[in-house]
């Protein structure tokens, strides 16, 4: 049986929590609000009914003063309740958008971090906090202007038909036309427009986080008016959206909507020119005057009525496209947890006929891939660039998870290995480390909050650090990235290396590490892995094959398939691919060297 799909406001007050009482006390305080708004109004007409009566003799109207009086205290205690009543709403919606984002961030922390290469942090942080501040606005106002309107809604009925059904019908053909503008702009397929709308939103805010994060790469090469392309077509994106949703879509629905809402009187009068001659035959003119005088002061709630329903309108579908921002969050993928989890026995990694392909991707990124990598073994991944080396070494520590076949690492298939115990069987140095706005200190503690200054001073002298250490102000005390302490690609790189060594887990993940090194640099780095490998499992990536010549097993990928195995010396003497590679890189060397020549 398919489960029915929950409201926008149930989906709501799951997230409010034990603050979910607040909410339905607040709406309750709302819509005592709204009756006893109603009252002043009722002691004005009483007023105007009493001298209507005793004209033109105004002074024997004895009662006009206690209802003035009436209709003040009301007015006072409707405020009271509507002020209460909305602490209470916005109490449940401060704490309902706190555990949005804390649910939020807490699922985000159970995704493979595969995900997060595909969802940029900007984006993610669009849909989840700022969707989250949308609703607010839902539940503090809106949701109680809705029961609270509705309230008003169905005293207004019954009180405008207790005198006169004519004019009653009258003044609600106001409240019939506003509502038809309201879907008009609204319903159908103009509420595809909102969430429309919200995309472009989501688009801006991400080319605006990649721009500010690439503007030290874009000065550099003196791109700005190009790089600013992107951010400006999604700026432009935006306001076209905007634009036409206001001028093409609402522009005509609204005037007509808020002509008719603030002029419902004028419906009255066409109603009460047609029944006068019947009051007058009747005799009964004064009891006509009377109900006219009723449903005269009543039509100024109708507008205000409205209003308060188109708000509300516009807050629920904004907050309906909120929750389904919210929602991509929400149904990130999360890695299984096994029941019985198994620990791995030693550092072995075997890949038993792996495949795996990328969601939306047309064709495999890995195909029936396997090897072993024994402990104390270096093994090499080599191969042209989109050949699945990444993502081979992605699915050990399971940034993402096999389509087929299984990975294991300690005789275990890394599935039925807790997340935590997995990350703590593997040391990660990547080509683009990313290093936090604290001292080296802490940067390094990333990898063993616990470690003692000593264990961090240890690891960062044998990742060959001691030249860094020596230049800075206040050593590992110094702040990284503020008061103009800023390091090369190679320094963090260093430091990201004293991580790994700190960290002392059993295998360890180069992806590119020295990429972006120097030639000073990398000879630095290159010292720095013979002790991190030392006695581990190495799984390497490497575009650079002189880092890979003392690999004890090199594995060339080509197309998400091994195309060979085996040592630097059997694989350059076996004349296939690796052999091609290694004929290109060593005639791109001495192309370098050449050209050094020549510009001395």
């Amino acid at each position: 049986m398919k489960q029915k799909k929950k409201s926008d406001v149930a989906a709501l007050l799951d997230y409010a929590g034990s603050h979910r009482g607040l909410t339905f006390l607040g709406l309750a305080l709302s819509a005592a609000a709204m009756l006893l708004s109603m009252a002043p109004y009722i002691c004005i007409w009483l007023a105007a009914r009493d001298l209507i009566e005793v004209a033109p003799d105004w002074t024997a109207a004895r009662s006009v003063t206690r209802y003035g009086w009436m209709a003040f205290a009301t007015a006072v205690g409707g405020i009271v309740l509507y002020f209460a009543g909305l602490m209470c709403t916005h109490l449940a919606a401060f704490r309902t958008a706190a555990n949005i984002r804390k649910r939020g961030v807490a699922h985000v922390m159970e995704a493979p971090l595969g995900w997060f290469d595909a969802n940029a942090s900007g984006l993610i942080r669009g849909r989840l906090d700022a969707a989250a501040a949308d609703t607010e606005t839902l539940l503090a106002h809106n949701l109680a202007d809705i029961v609270g309107t509705i309230t008003l809604f169905v005293a207004m009925l019954a009180l405008m038909f207790v005198f006169d059904w004519r004019m009653g019908c009258a003044c609600l053909l106001a409240a019939v036309v506003s509502i038809l503008s309201m879907f008009a702009m609204m319903g159908g397929k103009n509420a595809q427009l909102m969430a429309e709308y919200q995309a472009a939103q989501d688009r801006m805010t991400k080319a605006g986080t990649e721009y500010v994060r690439g503007i030290p790469v874009v000065k550099i090469f003196q791109q700005t008016v190009w790089s600013f392309k992107a951010f400006q077509q999604a700026i432009e994106e935006y306001s076209a959206k905007a634009e036409h949703y206001q001028a093409d879509v609402c522009r005509v629905p609204q005037s007509i909507n808020l002509t008719f809402t603030e002029g419902a009187f004028v419906f009255l009068v066409p109603a009460a020119l047609f029944l006068a001659p019947g009051a007058l035959a009747a005799g009964s003119f004064a009891g006509f005057v009377t109900d006219f005088a009723f449903y005269a002061v009543f039509s100024a709630i109708i507008s205000t009525a409205l209003a308060r329903i188109m708000f509300a309108a516009s807050g629920m579908m904004l907050a309906s496209t909120a929750l389904g921002r919210i929602s991509t969050v929400m149904d990130a993928p999360a890695l299984t947890i096994p029941e019985h989890p198994r620990t791995p026995r030693d550092g072995r990694v075997e890949f038993e006929d792996v495949s795996f392909t990328y969601d939306g991707a047309d064709r495999p990124a890995l195909s029936h891939v396997s090897f072993t990598a024994e402990p104390g073994q270096t093994v090499a991944l080599v191969g042209p660039s989109g050949g699945g080396k990444t993502t081979a070494a992605s699915l050990i520590p399971r940034f993402w998870d096999v389509s087929s076949g299984a990975v294991r690492v300690g005789g275990v298939d890394v599935r039925e290995v807790d997340p935590h115990v997995l990350m703590d069987q593997i040391a990660f140095v990547f080509q683009n480390s990313r290093l936090f706005k604290t001292s080296i200190l802490e940067n390094g503690r990333a990898a063993k909050p616990d470690a003692s200054r000593d264990e961090v001073r240890a690891a960062l002298m044998a990742a060959q650090c001691g030249d860094i250490l020596e230049k800075l102000p206040q050593g590992m005390d110094t702040l990284i990235g503020t008061e103009g302490t800023y390091l090369s690609g190679g320094e963090q790189q260093r430091i990201a290396l004293a991580r790994a060594i700190l960290k002392d887990a059993p295998i360890v993940v180069l992806d590119e590490a020295t990429a972006f090194a120097d030639p000073e640099n990398e000879a630095l780095i290159q010292k720095a892995f013979t002790k991190l490998t030392q006695g581990r499992t190495v799984i390497m990536i490497a575009h650079r094959l002189s880092t890979v010549v003392g690999a004890d097993k090199i594995l060339v990928l080509d197309e998400g398939r091994i195309v060979e195995e085996g040592t630097h010396k059997e694989l350059a003497a076996a004349g296939g691919l690796y052999a091609k590679m290694w004929a290109d890189y060593n005639q791109a060397v001495q192309w370098k060297i050449g050209s050094e020549k020549e510009a001395v």
